[in-house]
């Protein structure tokens, strides 16, 4: 049956711009927005159980998701989803996976034989494990060592490809070959979610803390946001991922800071992790 083009719903003339087009993500791989439901509007609509959006003023609704997005109101930002395709390496997507609030449907290396693309790291990103994170990254390596690298992830992950290959041939069950292959290989999926859960994943997995190759796929999500719910993509940035949430101890720091008087650590039940982590952030608003 032909697909006509027209249609009765509301549409966003900014995201129906990105539908389909597939936005490099790494090396190989990349995110298309392929189908969406819902706007700012129907966020607002549900909000307010009415039909249309009735006589308020466009102000009146940006204040409404920014109150909703504020005291942290999901349902109403359920209301509105999107599904996208997404080409990843496997190990980023056995990240992604922890977001159960979400529908996938991956591509099956039981029925499909999968491309000869491997992820490799480039020169920046190649680092020393972190002595302050025990799961994340530190400084760069220096070139020697970089390159070393490199050159034993693209070998092993060539050398696995072609033994996959070898073991196709032969006969070997698809779903067994595929154990042959390295986290790096790239593999593909369709992911439905709603808005409510897709911020959380971002307040995640866009934050600095993660780890660069989910993050650098986030990067991309958080624009695909932004031209789909503008208003409630920047009250998302305004209460939470710019936005800091204190302890009932960190704030008591806070007022006695306000009124002028001296606090250290060893006064306080903060661990010292919490203290750095309040200092830091009292120095970038600060600055």
């Amino acid at each position: 049956m032909e697909e006509q083009n027209l249609t009765k719903r509301l549409v966003v003339a900014a995201l129906e711009d990105l539908l389909f087009e597939a936005i490099p993500v790494l090396d190989h791989g990349f995110i298309r927005a392929v189908d969406y439901m819902g706007s700012d509007g129907a966020i607002v609509q549900a909000a307010r159980v009415s039909y249309g959006r009735g006589t308020r003023s466009l102000n009146d609704d940006e204040a409404l998701i920014r109150y909703l997005v504020r005291m942290r109101h999901s349902t109403p930002l359920e209301m509105a989803e999107i599904k996208l395709h997404v080409k990843l390496p496997i190990f980023v997507a056995r990240q992604w996976m922890r977001h159960r609030t979400s529908v996938y449907n991956e591509l099956s290396a039981r029925y499909s034989i999968l491309d000869r693309e491997f992820y490799v790291p480039d020169f920046e990103n190649i680092c020393a494990q972190s002595k302050s994170n025990k799961q994340g990254r530190g400084p760069a390596l220096e070139e020697e060592r970089s390159n070393k690298v490199i050159a034993i992830l693209k070998r092993d992950a060539v050398q696995c490809h072609e033994h996959y290959n070898e073991m196709i041939e032969d006969g070997v069950a698809r779903e067994l070959a595929r154990t042959n292959l390295t986290i790096n290989t790239y593999t593909q999926f369709y992911w439905k979610i709603n808005l409510h859960n897709l911020l959380h994943f971002l307040s995640l997995r866009a934050e600095g803390h993660a780890q660069y190759e989910i993050r650098a796929y986030a990067e991309v999500i958080m624009n695909i946001v932004k031209a789909w719910v503008p208003i409630a993509y920047q009250a998302f940035l305004d209460y939470r991922f710019n936005a800091v949430t204190l302890s009932a101890e960190m704030l008591r720091i806070v007022r006695l800071l306000v009124k002028g008087e001296r606090v250290e650590r060893d006064g306080t039940s903060l661990t010292n992790r919490e203290w750095c982590d309040l200092m830091g952030w009292l120095d970038r608003t600060a600055s």
